[in-house]
């Protein structure tokens, strides 16, 4: 495995480690406790940070943004029992369709 994906892998170990931790102790522990809906809501925070971070055209802040998103975006979908392999097969159906034809097959 490459280095970004040792990383990730780590995380989510850790992830799942620290579903059991004192909330006092551990932030990920805390976030877990208020519920998926608030960590989505965290999830949304980071994402538009992060789009100031490129509308600002200041990349670091874009590479720390980034990290901050992802980081919530792993702890959301382990609170709801996925993973980034669940992410990486959706990734994997959609490869070599067009984006129009992927969207529109999911509109009803």
């Amino acid at each position: 495995m490459n280095e970004t994906g040792d990383i990730l892998k780590r995380l989510e170990e850790t992830l799942r480690a620290r579903k059991s931790a004192d909330t006092a102790d551990s932030y990920v522990a805390s976030l877990y406790a208020k519920g998926s809906r608030k960590i989505a809501q965290k999830v949304g925070e980071e994402a538009v940070e992060t789009a100031m971070a490129v509308a600002a055209g200041d990349r670091s802040e874009l590479v720390a943004e980034s990290a901050d998103l992802v980081f919530h975006l792993m702890v959301l979908l382990e609170a709801e029992g996925l993973s980034l392999d669940d992410v990486a097969q959706e990734l994997a159906r959609r490869e070599g369709l067009s984006g129009h034809t992927e969207k529109a097959s999911r509109q009803t």
